[in-house]
């Protein structure tokens, strides 16, 4: 059985890609409804750095079309602040502040540890036991929030059905080690498979149900593209994962044991290798290779969705 495949970029709000990636003229509120066309899922960010609000969320739900789906940074306060510290009143913030209007398009949620955070099972497993997986525990979490998301920033109301999956992004060597994969595997939390260009772990251990990848650059972290050879070992792997394998060249922190059964695992890949405008046209080379389909075509001839109205600039816009 296969899994689902996704691929898609991190964030969509960049000065450097207009004009090049989103046609010239394009408003910037029409820009996500643009890159949600052009591929299948987004990385939410601006989640990582401050708590947004439901409108937020409830605006992105609506220009998204149906079927897409969004990944969503958890907090830094959470994960560089607290560094996963007593964290359930942060959490319950988190999880009140909107996140729930996202309804089905809500992904996995991702946590990025600080270069600086070394192994420590106690917080760790701490932290993971919290984290909710479905909507009652998630809804019951946010109920004990506190003040500083009050009732204009709170939205409570779950979506049926929710499932929750969260993954790991780790940047230091300290998590290079057995214990550390047995205790993601025990709480099903995936591990991130993290290509940055060598400044930290590259780790593609199979810990969960699903594969969560970002692709910040091979060479230059953030800056540069992939190459054709690249994208063809990445597909290798994407493929064998989503068919339930592994790799036989897997950079593993715990030795490989034998996998049960072949059930497909889904995969969620997001390059953030964004500073020269590389990340979306990567990710539509690495989906052609693995027959996702996506909205994009040739690199120089990307035209807007059907209906939607391009401004053109005028003579004063173009010279800013």
């Amino acid at each position: 059985m296969q899994g689902a495949t996704r691929i898609g970029i991190s964030g969509w709000r960049y000065a450097p890609w207009r004009g090049r990636f989103y046609p010239q003229g394009l408003a910037q509120r029409l820009e996500l409804d643009f890159a949600s066309r052009m591929l299948p899922t987004i990385e939410i960010n601006g989640s990582f750095y401050s708590l947004q609000r439901p409108e937020s969320y409830q605006a992105w739900h609506d220009a998204t079309p149906d079927g897409f789906v969004f990944a969503v940074k958890g907090p830094r306060y959470i994960t560089h602040n607290l560094r996963l510290k007593e964290p359930r009143t942060a959490l319950a913030n988190f999880f009140a502040s909107g996140v729930f209007a996202l309804g089905s398009k809500l992904g996995p949620i991702l946590w990025q540890l600080p270069p600086y955070f070394a192994y420590n099972a106690d917080r760790l497993e701490e932290f993971f036991t919290l984290l909710p997986r479905d909507g009652r525990s998630a809804l019951a979490l946010a109920r004990q929030h506190n003040e500083k998301v009050d009732d204009d920033r709170t939205l409570l109301k779950v979506p049926a059905k929710l499932r929750l999956r969260h993954a790991l992004e780790v940047r230091h060597d300290s998590f290079a080690n057995p214990e550390f994969i047995a205790l993601l595997r025990r709480q099903k939390v995936a591990l991130v498979v993290a290509d940055t260009a060598g400044r930290w772990p590259l780790l593609e251990d199979l810990c969960a149900d699903f594969v969560y990848m970002r692709l910040h650059g091979d060479k230059e972290l953030y800056a540069s593209g992939y190459s054709d050879e690249a994208l063809d070992r990445w597909a290798e792997r994407i493929d064998a994962w989503r068919h339930g394998g592994q790799v036989k060249d897997a950079r593993l922190a715990a030795p490989l044991r034998r996998l049960s059964g072949r059930k497909g695992r889904d995969v969620y890949c997001y390059f953030d290798n964004d500073v020269k405008v590389h990340a979306p046209y990567d990710a539509a080379h690495l989906a052609a290779r693995l027959g996702v389909a996506t909205g994009l075509g040739p690199d120089d001839n990307f035209e807007p969705p059907p209906g939607m109205a391009v401004r053109k600039r005028t003579k004063a816009q173009t010279r800013k």
